[in-house]
């Protein structure tokens, strides 16, 4: 308890100095910004103020060397536009001369600089002014994006990091649930042993065949379930098989054993159709799904099996009349740990998700689902 308590704390320590870190960072970034931007203004008003110069001088005096290089070397990157009294263009910097024939280009660009910056008037003497407009120059521009493109490289390594640690508990959870599963298969071993030795026993007592036989049969079962367990978290072996009988068989077995209260429904094809399966695996995923759905409809209700072919594909449909799935669950379910029932581990359908797709190259979905209606579950495989 205590190191689970100190582990969050670290966790929310680490998750504040992170988020301070990146408003620091923001906060450096934006204060530079408006550095930057307020030098740019302060070259704006040096050239204003050798504009004025030139305009006010006389005819016979020579521009000063001062001014002169004001004018043409403090502007480098910078597009301004110089409108006079009568609102006409007087100059312009850094903007590319077929777009300022333009008379409406030029109010465009007046609106847009006006926007990004605040006018500088200038005083050409005689009551006739000009106004300076400029925008932002290229690397301010650049510099305005740069929180952006900081968030977003933030953002990608949260999630990558993100990723990393999910991944890697997903990985510690399946070595986990593999370690427990083969555990328990060696655990049904033993007791296992002995039953089929006391079966054998039994046959030599004069005792109803037909109670013997239906022991071996739950016997058989342990034994598939032993085999089932053994051979999670490894690579199945596949063979060609036929999936109507195997289907059949596993469906028949739980139609036995369950309330007369079902109505049982399976609809075969008459033919053979070759799959490959890994018999255990994929009688497994029958059941679990079989159950699920008599579940779904609290011990009573109509359930029904269909198998079909269509091309190349095999389609496995399991309905019932249960309570139905919202569809924003429809992808949920299949997650290990997700569970409707009190007593529910959420194991039966991500390891029915598992086998299917990840063993047998196939897929597995909800099909269709209504509230209080009822679900159809499909299974999609390749025939050989």
């Amino acid at each position: 308890m205590t190191f689970s308590f100190n582990r969050n704390i670290i966790r929310w320590i680490i998750i504040a100095s992170s988020f301070i870190i990146i408003s620091l960072i923001l906060w450096n970034t934006y204060t530079f910004f408006q550095d930057f931007k307020a030098e740019e203004r302060s070259k704006m008003k040096t050239w204003s103020v050798a504009l004025t110069d030139i305009g006010t001088i006389k005819s016979n005096d020579e521009v000063n060397e001062v001014t002169s290089h004001v004018i043409t070397e403090t502007i480098i990157s910078t597009p301004v536009i110089v409108i006079d009294n009568n609102g006409e263009l007087s100059t312009s910097r850094n903007i590319d001369e077929s777009l300022l024939s333009d008379s409406l280009v030029v109010k465009n660009l007046v609106v847009q600089f006006k926007s990004e910056n605040t006018p500088i008037e200038v005083n050409m003497g005689s009551k006739s002014k000009q106004f300076i407009y400029y925008g932002n120059s290229p690397l301010l521009n650049r510099l305005k994006y740069y929180p952006l493109a900081l968030l977003l490289i933030i953002l990608l390594f949260a999630a990558v990091v993100y990723f990393f640690y999910r991944s890697s508990k997903i990985a510690e959870q399946n070595k986990l649930w593999t370690g427990m599963a083969k555990e328990t298969a060696h655990q049904i071993g033993t007791p296992l042993s002995s039953l089929v030795g006391w079966t054998e026993i039994l046959k030599t007592e004069n005792v109803n065949p037909e109670y013997i036989l239906e022991i071996e049969k739950d016997v058989d079962r342990l034994q598939t379930i032993t085999e089932r367990f053994s051979k999670i978290g490894s690579a199945p072996t596949l063979k060609v098989m036929d999936i109507v009988e195997v289907t059949k068989s596993s469906y028949d077995y739980l139609k036995s054993r369950s309330s007369k209260l079902i109505n049982f429904e399976i609809v075969l094809p008459a033919r053979e159709i070759p799959v490959k399966l890994n018999e255990q695996l994929f009688s497994w995923t029958i059941e679990n799904l079989v159950k699920n759905a008599i579940d779904a409809m609290k011990g009573k209700g109509d359930l029904k099996l269909e198998l079909t072919q269509l091309e190349n594909k095999v389609f496995i449909n399991i309905s019932d009349t249960g309570k139905g799935i919202q569809k924003s669950s429809f992808t949920k379910i299949f997650e290990p740990g997700y569970t409707t029932k009190k007593r529910g581990w959420g194991l039966g359908l991500s390891l029915a998700k598992r086998i299917v797709e990840d063993y047998h190259s196939g897929k597995i979905k909800v099909l269709t689902s209504e509230i209080d209606k009822g679900t159809t579950i499909q299974i999609i495989l390749r025939q050989v």
